[in-house]
């Protein structure tokens, strides 16, 4: 049984564009969240994590991120949501219908 949200959806996609439609500054945000959530392997090589992949899509840098993170780190998942919130980032769905920032604390 796979872990998905109450709707259903396993990932979610930040855009780095804000709710008002201006693209999201600085234009590296999502090489540095990809950073922040990196870890070093046994063979300590920086490993990014399994659950953010940087997107491009129709020309915008996103953030694909898997909501299996909300289970592994709940805390790094409260915060990058926080930062969408906080910076008013469009949210999308795998289908790309804009939703809320998922509940975080």
């Amino acid at each position: 049984m796979s872990t998905t949200d109450k709707s259903g959806i396993n990932e979610i996609i930040i855009q780095g564009i804000t709710r008002a439609g201006k693209p999201f500054r600085p234009s590296d945000w999502v090489d540095r969240m990809c950073s922040t959530y990196a870890s070093f392997g046994a063979d300590r090589k920086l490993r990014y994590s399994p659950y953010l992949k940087p997107r491009v899509i129709e020309g915008v840098r996103c953030l694909a991120v898997d909501l299996k993170l909300r289970d592994t780190n709940p805390e790094g998942f409260n915060q990058l949501m926080h930062f969408a919130d906080e910076n008013q980032l469009s949210v999308l769905d795998a289908e790309g219908n804009s939703i809320p920032v998922p509940d975080h604390h």
